[in-house]
């Protein structure tokens, strides 16, 4: 009897291991084979999937990007590591991601990430601020991502601040786009409206629409 309970116990921890595993499989959501299987992108992987999959669509070549992955491909689900993932879809397919930020500490660090992923060739970093960098930005924009000002969702001022940063990105990018460019904007389904309220819903107002909304909010013309 003793012997046929140790048995049940047994198989019942191999099981709820298994399930355990197959829980955490499901859970992890990575953006292999663009970057190694371990990195973790939880909320944002099927956004930037499917801004991808535009991208390809459109054959965006310019993709231009507020405020850097200031640790690598580190912290891939907190922090989203933007600038490697962006980088490597435009060494992948002849473009050239240009980012801004301005913390310089920020930019030496995702300078570091890029080296070791062998793709700083196909991007270019400036500190600056991205406003001002954007007002003077030369180039058409095919895809444009906006990660710039941090948001505190417990700091009225902050929140106040960090909408009406993301929405003078818009304005001051606004005529480098194209019927053609997408814009993702990132962490906007937080207590307070997100960063990107302000600027989405003047988007909205000149004729964008909302191609999915969820952590991330992606537009189109």
């Amino acid at each position: 009897m003793l012997k046929i309970s140790i048995h049940i116990f047994v198989t019942l921890i191999i099981f709820v291991f298994i399930i355990y595993r197959i829980i955490l499989k499901i859970k992890h959501k990575s953006l292999y084979p663009l970057v190694p299987e371990k990195y973790n992108f939880g909320k944002r992987r099927d956004t930037f999937l499917m801004t991808m999959n535009i991208m390809s669509k459109n054959k965006s070549t310019v993709l231009l990007e507020t405020g850097v992955a200031r640790h690598g491909l580190e912290y891939s689900k907190s922090d989203g590591a933007s600038t490697i993932i962006f980088g490597q879809y435009a060494k992948n397919n002849g473009g050239k991601l240009y980012s801004v930020d301005i913390n310089h500490n920020n930019i030496e660090v995702c300078q570091k990430s890029l080296n070791e992923m062998n793709i700083s060739s196909h991007v270019e970093l400036t500190t600056s601020n991205s406003i001002d960098y954007l007002k003077k930005f030369p180039h058409k924009v095919d895809f444009l991502y906006l990660d710039s000002y941090d948001y505190n969702r417990y700091d009225t001022q902050i929140i106040n601040e960090s909408q009406l940063h993301h929405l003078n990105e818009i304005k001051a990018i606004e005529n480098k786009l194209h019927q053609s460019s997408i814009i993702l904007i990132d962490d906007c389904h937080l207590p307070g409206g997100g960063k990107g309220v302000k600027a989405i819903n003047y988007l909205q107002s000149k004729g964008w629409q909302i191609v999915i909304s969820k952590y991330q909010v992606l537009l189109k013309k």
